[in-house]
């Protein structure tokens, strides 16, 4: 038996400093993901897509190591953001106006033929609400800009504003794809002022502007 994986400490994608923010280029990776809208705080989706999404992440695990003799830590919660207009988030805070999708990634070495069964196995006595809702997907977010954010969520608006704002255009970047939480702490036990959450954008390289006209 091999020893057991923790991504947290072995995957460049799970670290980040505090109040420093870092350039990084990901693989293409997969998840197991659940979609919604609304306000995490009040929304019934928000807590069921959780409840959906664990069971199948620790039956994929236990099949691994069961089967396959690869042991690993279910790596963390993660979420992608976005509204029609992203200052929803840097400005308003309009929470009843965000749509969302939580994820838990999956080890490149499990396949659709695993997922399969681990949905299966997780509905077997009392399926989760929104079990048939949960997928296997593979995200491509390529070059992204993040930091580490220590504290309550909603301290998060003046951090999202300098990395949008200065931080990404002053690289020669431009936003590409959606505002993406790694929630590295459990947001359901921890104090809001402990919680540690990876905060990261997806970017591209700006067009360098036309001369001559």
């Amino acid at each position: 038996m091999t020893n057991k994986i923790d991504f947290k400490k072995t995957f460049d994608g799970y670290r980040a400093r505090r109040d420093r923010f870092g350039v990084l280029d990901l693989p293409d990776l997969r998840y197991l993901m659940v979609d919604g809208h609304g306000d995490p705080n009040t929304s019934p989706a928000f807590a069921e897509a959780i409840e959906a999404l664990y069971p199948v992440a620790y039956k994929l695990k236990f099949a691994s190591k069961r089967d396959l003799e690869r042991d690993y830590v279910v790596p963390p919660l993660e979420g992608l953001w976005w509204a029609e207009d992203m200052d929803a988030f840097t400005t308003e805070r309009d929470k009843s106006r965000w749509s969302w999708t939580l994820m838990i990634m999956v080890p490149d070495w499990l396949d659709s033929a695993a997922f399969t069964t681990a949905v299966a196995q997780a509905g077997a006595r009392t399926p989760p609400a929104r079990l048939d809702d949960v997928r296997l997907e593979t995200l491509s977010e390529g070059r992204c800009v993040q930091t580490l954010h220590v504290g309550s969520f909603d301290d998060e608006a003046d951090v999202l504003r300098r990395m949008h704002h200065e931080f990404v255009p002053e690289q020669g970047f431009r936003m590409a794809g959606r505002h993406h939480e790694i929630y590295l702490s459990d947001f359901r036990r921890m104090a809001p002022e402990k919680r540690r959450t990876i905060l990261r954008q997806p970017v591209i390289t700006s067009a360098p502007l036309a001369t001559g006209e």
